[in-house]
C-alpha cells in the first residue's frame, strides 16, 4: 500500500531518475521500496543498466538511446500499484548479541548524558527494541536500522575517528547500525558484538539482509570473548 501522494519521480540526468516512495523512514516506505526493487531486479525494464534503492526512494539508472525517463515512469508507475507477496512473508529474526560500554563502547556514557539518562537505561532501551534492516550500504554488511528510540539519539562526532573496531554499535542521530569491518566512522559507539557480520567466504556474504529483524542482547565481556573464540 502506497502513501497518499507517491510515487513522485524526479529527474537525476538524461539518463537517471529517483521514484520517491516515502517522505519518512518506516516500514510502509519500506515495503515499497522492498516491492519495487524486487521487481525490478526480477524483470529488468528495457535500457535499465542500475537501480539503487534507500530509505524512501530507488534510483534507476538507464541507457537514454533505449528508453527514456517518461517511459520509465510510465512503466514504475505500473509497477508500484502491485504489491509483491513475497514482502509480506515472516520476516526472519536475528539475534545479536552485544557488550555495551567500557572497552566496547566508549560512547555509552555521553550518549547517556546527552539523553539525560543512566548508561543501564541507553542499554535497556536499545536492546528492548525491535529493529528493521531498511538496507545494506556504506560498507559490506553494514546493515541501516530503522525503529531506534528517539530517547536515546545522539549526534555524530564531531571528528570521525579513524579507526573503529568491526562489530562496534553505534548511534548517529535517531539511527543505529552496526559496523561490519574496521573502519573509519562517525557515529557513538556503545558497544560492539563478536559476530562477523561480512563473511565473504559464505553465500550470501552477510549476515543481515533488508527485511530482517534485528534483536540486541546484552552479555558480559567474558561471554563476548568466548563467542569471539567460537567465531575465530
Amino acid at each position: 500500500m502506497l502513501k497518499s501522494g507517491f510515487p513522485r519521480f524526479a529527474t537525476l540526468s538524461d539518463r537517471a531518475l529517483t521514484v520517491h516512495l516515502g517522505d519518512q523512514i518506516d516500514t510502509v516506505t519500506f515495503q515499497a521500496v522492498r516491492s519495487l526493487s524486487r521487481q525490478l531486479e526480477a524483470t529488468p525494464p528495457v535500457g535499465m543498466f542500475e537501480f539503487v534503492p534507500a530509505f524512501t526512494t530507488v534510483s534507476i539508472y538507464y541507457d537514454p538511446l533505449r528508453t527514456s525517463g517518461a517511459e520509465l515512469t510510465s512503466l514504475i508507475t505500473d509497477l508500484v500499484t502491485v504489491r509483491d507477496a513475497a514482502i509480506d512473508s515472516q520476516p526472519r529474526v536475528v539475534e545479536i548479541p552485544v557488550c555495551y560500554g567500557g572497552e566496547f563502547g566508549s560512547d555509552l556514557e555521553f550518549v547517556a548524558k546527552h539523553a539525560k539518562l543512566t548508561p543501564q537505561e541507553v542499554i535497556e532501551i536499545h536492546a528492548g527494541a525491535d529493529y528493521l534492516v531498511h538496507l545494506i550500504g556504506f560498507a559490506p554488511g553494514f546493515p541501516y536500522l530503522g525503529g531506534m528510540s528517539a530517547r536515546i539519539a545522539a549526534p555524530r562526532r564531531s571528528s570521525p575517528r579513524l579507526k573503529i573496531p568491526a562489530g562496534s554499535v553505534g548511534i548517529a542521530g535517531d539511527q543505529t547500525g552496526i559496523y561490519p569491518l574496521e573502519t573509519p566512522g562517525g557515529w557513538q559507539l556503545i558497544g560492539r558484538t563478536p559476530l562477523a557480520l561480512f563473511r565473504p567466504q559464505q553465500e550470501p556474504p552477510t549476515l543481515l539482509q533488508a527485511g530482517d529483524i534485528v534483536r540486541f542482547r546484552p552479555i558480559t565481556p567474558q561471554k563476548f570473548r568466548e563467542l569471539a573464540e567460537q567465531s575465530a
